[in-house]
């Protein structure tokens, strides 16, 4: 990998971090080109996992619940607690003499910890699945309960992964955290291919009510081939950080004890952070229950439940993952040492400029995935009918609409969290939480059941702003502006390309020969020309756009991109 101490020599002492060895582009690129493949690899396998137990059907809600489980108090344990203030922390740690103590003891609590908690967790599989369902059958529940039996053990390797991986983002290893998801989806892949090779793709028999009661064929062996060889994914790709941890000069000691209040930064920030991230999960429960009540049978294929909620998301969050997600965690090493210096100017620059570049591009990939989301949907769904197809893509429209206020979220945490001020974060998520689960029930009650999933999505968007709004006011406190009015001029004039974008990407489309709904593999192929074509096209009119305007973020999305290439040339 790019990140391997060869490229660069370790410093002697192992207890202290690695030299800052890239400039943040460089570093978003790494940790981009890892989510690209590992993000590729996963939708082929969502592709199978729809193609092995369907999309809109009770089998794929019933996994779908029970893979949510283990997510979604992974949201809490891992991703909402430990790598909220791990890299801060350690950070911390490593300026100090004695850092390599303090960071085993560390990595001891919080693995232990995690392992204790899931087995409690896993023992309560019945209840989790009685919180995130509504109008199931019995049969139906038992037979979520049996995946969640074995997908909720993820919890204490996703922590894992979580906790090794931000030992290796202090060192400032970036590569290995953003490549290991790839080892889990190869597992993944070759479980699933073995399934299909023993059970064959799943088929909806129109004289029985689809899924779990229709299908006496779901034997534990067929759950434990499906939900354990994910589980065994989730597990390759936390231990494979071992390697590049001992490869990079750093040998985990248990280390159980230590001075008094030593963790005490830790804790407090932990605390908040976790309070913060349970008030966010209310919004997940419901979001669930409602899409999950949405289409509980499973009859009507042209209706989003809870698993094509599942499929959309992924979408959404692709463009996400590849550039604001790498982007913020190659901003969050620097954040916190500036942090630690007390170097406010250079906290506020480093914000200011995540915030910029993170509007410019999530704008574009609202314009992208609003404008194309039927041929997006089709390419990841190639064997799904039409009308689930669809189903999935109202849903991805909606939540596109907040693709921009995502990846301000993004960085104002990370703001938040250097500043180990997790306080903010949880009283800023108390309305943010009541505008989504408002928005939830208001649509609930108002639209058909058949919008039910999209309006969801939507209510998250909408949420997503209302987040934006306080904790931009609360960054702009801690760190003594954001540069306002310069950034709200950028992004005006990035909202106007992204829709004459949109709009361009839209209407081309419509030009596109519609696909032959009875031909998956003419449809496909139509999806995936349009997009080949369409993407880049979009890319490049939006390109010209911010250049035409002003917007000295279009240079800076693609500056890694020419640098590289211009190397490579010479």
């Amino acid at each position: 990998m790019a990140d391997e101490p060869s490229a660069s020599p370790e410093p002697t002492d192992p207890a202290q971090p690695a030299r800052p060895r890239r400039s943040l582009g460089r570093n978003t690129l790494v940790m981009a080109s890892g989510t690209f493949v590992s993000r590729g690899l996963g939708f082929a396998r969502n592709a199978m996992l729809a193609a092995a137990i369907g999309v809109n059907a009770v089998a794929a809600n019933a996994y779908d619940v029970a893979n949510k489980i283990p997510n979604a108090l992974y949201a809490v344990v891992a991703a909402g607690v430990l790598n909220a203030v791990l890299v801060p922390q350690i950070v911390r740690a490593f300026r100090r003499h004695d850092g390599k103590r303090t960071v085993d003891r560390i990595v001891t609590l919080g693995v232990f910890g995690s392992l204790g908690l899931t087995v409690l967790l896993t023992l309560a599989a019945p209840v989790f699945v009685m919180l995130y369902t509504q109008g199931w059958t019995p049969e139906q529940r038992q037979l979520a309960i049996g995946f969640a039996f074995w997908c909720i053990p993820q919890l204490f390797f996703y922590s894992v992964y979580t906790i090794l991986g931000q030992v290796l983002n202090a060192r400032e290893q970036f590569g290995p955290y953003m490549w290991a998801p790839v080892l889990n989806n190869v597992v993944s892949i070759a479980g699933l291919a073995v399934y299909l090779g023993i059970y064959g793709r799943y088929a909806i028999d129109p004289d029985m009510l689809a899924g779990a009661a229709a299908d006496p064929g779901w034997t534990p062996e067929r759950i434990a081939l499906i939900a354990g060889t994910a589980t065994l994914g989730i597990a390759a790709q936390a231990l494979i950080l071992i390697w590049p941890l001992r490869r990079g000069g750093y040998r985990w000691r248990m280390v159980w004890g230590g001075p008094k209040g030593e963790l005490r930064g830790v804790t407090t920030v932990a605390g908040w952070a976790l309070g913060a991230v349970l008030l966010d999960q209310v919004g997940v429960v419901l979001a669930t229950r409602v899409a999950s009540g949405a289409n509980p049978g499973g009859i009507d294929p042209s209706i989003a439940g809870n698993a094509a909620y599942f499929n959309a998301m992924m979408l959404y969050l692709l463009p996400h993952s590849l550039v604001t997600v790498s982007l913020v965690t190659a901003l969050a090493t620097p954040m916190a040492r500036h942090a630690a210096a007390g170097d406010v100017a250079s906290l506020r620059a480093s914000t200011v400029r995540g915030m910029r570049i993170v509007t410019v591009f999530g704008l574009w990939s609202t314009a992208v995935l609003v404008a194309l989301a039927p041929a997006i949907v089709r390419i990841a769904l190639p064997v799904q009918p039409a009308e689930e197809v669809m189903s999935v893509a109202y849903v991805l429209m909606a939540l596109a609409l907040g693709a921009a206020p995502l990846g301000l979220l993004s960085v104002f945490k990370r703001v938040f969290f250097a500043l180990e001020d997790g306080k903010a974060v949880f009283y800023i998520q108390i309305p943010v939480t009541i505008a989504w689960v408002g928005g939830i029930l208001l649509i609930q009650d108002r639209l058909p059941n058949a919008w039910w999933t999209a309006g969801v999505a939507l209510a998250l968007s909408v949420s997503n702003v209302v987040g934006v709004a306080l904790r931009a006011n609360g960054v702009r406190r801690r760190v003594g502006g954001l540069d306002g009015r310069r950034v709200a001029s950028m992004a005006a004039r990035a909202i106007l390309a992204a829709g004459v974008t949109g709009v361009l990407g839209w209407s081309l489309l419509r030009f596109i020969p519609a696909p032959d709904p009875a031909d998956i593999g003419h449809s496909l192929m139509v999806a995936v020309a349009a997009l080949a074509v369409l993407i880049p096209l979009m890319g490049l009119v939006y390109w010209a756009l911010l250049r035409l305007m002003r917007v000295p973020e279009a240079r800076d999305l693609v500056a890694p991109i020419t640098r590289r290439l211009r190397r490579r040339v010479r």
